[in-house]
C-alpha cells in the first residue's frame, strides 16, 4: 500500500504511549502523526496534523476523552477515532459512540485485536450502534456483565460503599478509619467483606471494579 494512514495516539501513560507509537509505526500501512497525553493537547494536535485515525484514551488529565472525541469530530468529521481504554462498562461504550467514536477496544486486548479494529474502521465499516458493536466484537455479554456489577454494587451496605470509595482513592486502612472514626481493624473487616461479596481477592481488583462501575461518581445512596 502506497498510502500510509496517519495516526494520532492519545494516552496519558508515557510507557504505554511510547509502546503504541513503536508498534503502530512498524505497521506497513500506518505512521505516527503525533502523540498527546491529555484531551486539550489531543484537540490541538488533531487540528494541526489532521490525522486519519486517533487512538483515544478516555481517562486523562486536561479534559475527558469523550470531550476530546466530540471536539475532534466537530473540526475534522472524516477523522476516525478508536477508543482505547480500560473501561468495559456498557455506559462507557455507549457514551463513546454517542460522542462520535468509530470503534472501541479495551486495553487488555491483544495488539492484533487493535490492528483488526483499526483496519475495520479505516475501511469505513464504522459501527453505528451499541448492539451492532457488541455483536461484531463478541461482547454479547457486555450488558449482562454491567448488570451483574450493578447488582454487586447494590448488595453492598452504605458503609461498605464508603470504604470502597476511600480505599480505591488510595487511602490506607488507618486513614479510612480516621475519616470514619473507626479502628483500622474494623476497616480491614469491611475490606474483607467487600472482597468476599465482590469475588475479588486484591486491591487491584477493587480498583478495576470501581473504575468499571463508576464508583467515584456515585453517592453512597445511589443505585445503578
Amino acid at each position: 500500500m502506497d498510502k500510509k494512514y496517519r495516526v494520532l495516539i492519545v494516552e496519558d501513560q508515557h510507557l504505554l504511549r511510547m509502546g503504541l507509537c513503536r508498534m503502530v509505526s512498524e505497521l506497513d500501512d500506518y505512521c505516527i502523526a503525533g502523540e498527546a497525553s491529555g484531551g486539550i493537547d489531543a484537540c490541538r494536535l488533531a487540528a494541526q496534523t489532521l490525522p486519519d485515525l486517533v487512538l483515544m484514551d478516555l481517562s486523562m488529565p486536561g479534559g475527558s476523552g469523550f470531550e476530546a472525541i466530540t471536539a475532534i469530530k466537530r473540526g475534522a468529521p472524516h477523522t476516525r477515532i478508536i477508543v482505547l481504554t480500560v473501561h468495559r462498562s456498557e455506559d462507557h461504550v455507549r457514551e463513546s459512540f454517542a460522542s462520535g467514536a468509530d470503534g472501541y477496544v479495551v486495553k487488555d486486548s491483544s495488539f492484533a485485536d487493535l490492528v483488526r479494529e483499526m483496519r475495520f474502521v479505516m475501511q469505513g465499516k464504522c459501527v453505528v450502534g451499541l448492539d451492532a458493536y457488541r455483536a461484531r466484537a463478541g461482547l454479547r455479554g457486555l450488558r449482562e456483565e454491567s448488570a451483574h456489577k450493578a447488582r454487586l454494587w447494590n448488595a453492598l451496605t452504605s458503609r461498605e460503599r464508603t470504604v470502597l470509595r476511600l480505599v480505591v482513592e488510595g487511602h490506607t486502612s488507618r486513614q479510612v478509619g480516621e475519616c470514619l472514626k473507626l479502628s483500622p481493624k474494623t476497616i480491614e473487616k469491611h475490606r474483607a467483606n467487600l472482597m468476599r461479596k465482590l469475588g475479588i481477592n486484591n486491591l487491584t481488583g477493587l480498583v478495576h471494579f470501581a473504575i468499571d462501575i463508576g464508583v467515584l461518581a456515585l453517592s453512597d445512596n445511589d443505585r445503578v
